[in-house]
């Protein structure tokens, strides 16, 4: 696996997050590769189809800083500075191609919770980033 240069994590802050760290921090044990931490915040105006009568901009901010927090804690546990961990807001396909684009990702690293089966990963996140990914992508089995 010493081709991989430059991992990208995608994590969607769960309690299974630090479980595909560990997998990446796994595949990634020289000094010369370099993990980026991301988590993508979906805008409230997607989740209620756009139609929200109030301005949810506060809110929005507030679940940029609570996912920051959170993404801290875990790139402190698995030492990988703050400046490889990335909060973004959009889509979660859309965005993880977008960064592992921009920093040249040679992997990226996918939670798929297997308490559905395939049925789970299909459709998902994951499924989306093994179909549209320019780099490899690896889908951590996490969960029951």
């Amino acid at each position: 696996m010493s081709q991989y240069k430059k991992v990208l994590v995608a994590l969607d802050l769960t309690e299974y997050s630090p479980e595909v760290v560990k997998r990446a921090k796994a595949l990634s044990s020289e000094l010369d590769v370099r993990i980026t931490l991301a988590h993508v915040v979906e805008p409230l105006a997607l989740a209620y189809g756009g139609d929200i009568p109030l301005d949810m901009s506060d809110v929005q901010e507030q679940i940029k800083e609570q996912s920051a927090k959170r993404i801290a804690v875990i790139a402190k546990r698995f030492e990988i500075p703050d400046y490889d961990c990335r909060i973004l807001i959009g889509q979660p396909e859309a965005e993880i191609r977008a960064l592992a684009d921009e920093i040249e990702a040679d992997l990226v690293v996918v939670g798929c919770h297997s308490r559905a089966g395939l049925s789970m990963l299909f459709g998902s996140t994951a499924n989306s980033m093994l179909n549209g990914a320019s780099c490899d992508v690896l889908a951590v089995r996490v969960g029951d």
